[in-house]
């Protein structure tokens, strides 16, 4: 019995049937959140904390991990009508706990505005005002967050955070929203721009499964929790040069 055999053979089969039904893993991976996953500039390898999960709980299972890319969380979702992944990283959300179990968090992100430098906003609540316009990505975490708390300022929703983000550099909007270290990424190769703090949020991201799938959801918190506990989420950090990005408590 292969190495593998025997990994899978300690995994309920209820488990697999739930988080690799057809035999593989199928994750979801959004690379338009460059704090959990990137591509090698060089070789265009898949690399990131979600994507280490990925392969090691494909590992754990027994069965081989395919990827499955995104360049927004909204499209993830999206993608969940059509079967299109078993596991998926994303962050919590009430909406989107109608049709995902997610499991706890295993990182703590923020969610930010971006102005131009010589914008009078210097904080969240300078931003929620009559008249300004906020560039955002359709369906991320933090579109969602503010559809439901905004008060004054309007949405201009994108396919895509860096459509978003150009909107702002373009001097089309007088804010974008999103992941704090993307926009300070941006920031720093678009003169003229500067992200306010403090953050406007606090983004949970965690593994989530279909809804329905129980037994798989039981198994992906315990999965999440003892890769907190064993030091993998922050080594997987590290390694991709995000290690400013906070580990979750444990659960």
């Amino acid at each position: 019995m292969t190495t593998a055999s025997c990994v899978a053979a300690a995994v309920d089969a209820a488990v697999l049937a739930h988080l690799a039904p057809n035999g593989v893993l199928r994750a979801a991976i959004n690379f338009g959140n460059s704090v959990l996953a990137q591509r090698d500039e060089v070789s265009g390898e898949a690399l990131g904390v979600s994507v280490e999960l990925a392969r090691e709980l494909g590992r754990r299972l027994g069965v081989p991990t395919a990827l499955v890319s995104f360049d927004a969380a909204g499209k993830v979702v999206d993608a969940l009508k059509d079967g299109a992944w078993d596991v998926a990283f994303l962050a919590v959300d009430p909406q989107r706990g109608t049709e995902i179990l997610f499991t706890p968090p295993y990182v703590l992100i923020e969610g930010a505005y971006m102005v131009a430098d010589d914008s009078p906003m210097n904080s969240p609540a300078d931003v929620d005002r009559d008249g300004v316009c906020i560039a955002t990505g359709t369906g991320a975490a933090y579109e969602l967050h503010l559809t439901r708390s905004l008060q004054h300022a309007t949405l201009e929703r994108h396919g895509t955070a860096r459509e978003a983000l150009d909107r702002l550099a373009a001097g089309k909007v007088q804010a974008a929203a999103g992941v704090r270290q993307v926009l300070a990424a941006y920031a720093r190769q678009h003169a003229g721009l500067r992200v306010i703090q403090p953050s406007f949020m606090a983004i949970a991201q965690a593994m989530g499964t279909p809804a329905g799938r129980e037994a798989g959801a039981r198994y992906l918190g315990e999965f999440i929790e003892a890769m907190k506990a064993d030091g993998f989420v922050a080594r997987a950090l590290a390694r991709s040069g995000q290690g400013d990005a906070s580990v979750a408590s444990a659960f």
